[in-house]
């Protein structure tokens, strides 16, 4: 399948051809800019690699180190504010929304591994930052605005910052890397937490004085020997 038929398939938008073909800029910055800065910079040509891959980033909003290795059909969605570092690898039929970075830690040293790699058919949802050298296993979805710096299994979904497993990857194929539940494990067990106080609360029947120590006179009586 080519990219332009794996769009089409993945938008829900149902975009025409003619749409994506002049409409998409991540199927411009796949077809025309990264192919050629890609191929500039391994023949050793950096200057004009970085330059061509910086026209692209002005045209499309899409930012792509010419050095990044990425596979069949990555579609971009939207496009704006990506950010692909130069040591990030990702596999084949990828969908990455806008906003998205795929980033170092800054921490780095120079010619190190420094940015992820992304495995097939994952998901990032808009606004995620996957930072580090770290892997993104195969069928995974990343949540909208999540932060991702520890590894992330294949067949899940992760959200949050930090980034933590909710449950598997959801099974439609044109969404933001959410859950279909939508379920926060966290929230959901601070909720709990908080229940459980309040009852208790109520069973211990626990009320301030209806008045003050200094103004009841039988305060000191009930207390005396308490060591209060």
């Amino acid at each position: 399948m080519s990219l332009l038929q794996s769009i089409r398939r993945r938008d829900a938008a149902q975009p025409s051809t003619l749409e994506v073909v002049f409409c998409y800029p991540g199927f411009h910055v796949m077809t025309l800019f990264h192919p050629v800065a890609h191929a500039l910079w391994g023949m050793g040509l950096r200057m004009p690699a970085r330059f061509w891959a910086h026209l692209g980033r002005m045209l499309t909003g899409i930012e792509i180190h010419p050095q990044a290795k990425i596979g069949k059909n990555l579609f971009i969605d939207h496009g704006m504010g990506v950010v692909i570092g130069q040591t990030a690898t990702i596999g084949d039929d990828v969908t990455i929304y806008h906003g998205v970075t795929l980033g170092g830690k800054g921490r780095d040293t120079a010619g190190s591994k420094r940015h992820p790699d992304i495995g097939n058919n994952v998901i990032i949802g808009a606004g995620a930052q996957v930072l580090g050298a770290i892997a993104v296993g195969d069928n995974a979805a990343v949540g909208a605005n999540s932060v991702v710096t520890s590894p992330v299994p294949p067949n899940v979904t992760v959200t949050g910052a930090p980034a933590r497993i909710v449950g598997p990857k959801p099974g439609t194929t044109c969404h933001y890397g959410l859950p279909d539940n939508e379920s926060d494990p966290v929230g959901e067990t601070i909720s709990g937490l908080l229940r459980e106080v309040e009852m208790l609360k109520n069973r211990l029947d626990i009320e301030k004085p209806a008045t003050a120590p200094e103004t009841d006179p039988g305060y000191a009586e009930r207390w005396k020997g308490s060591g209060i």
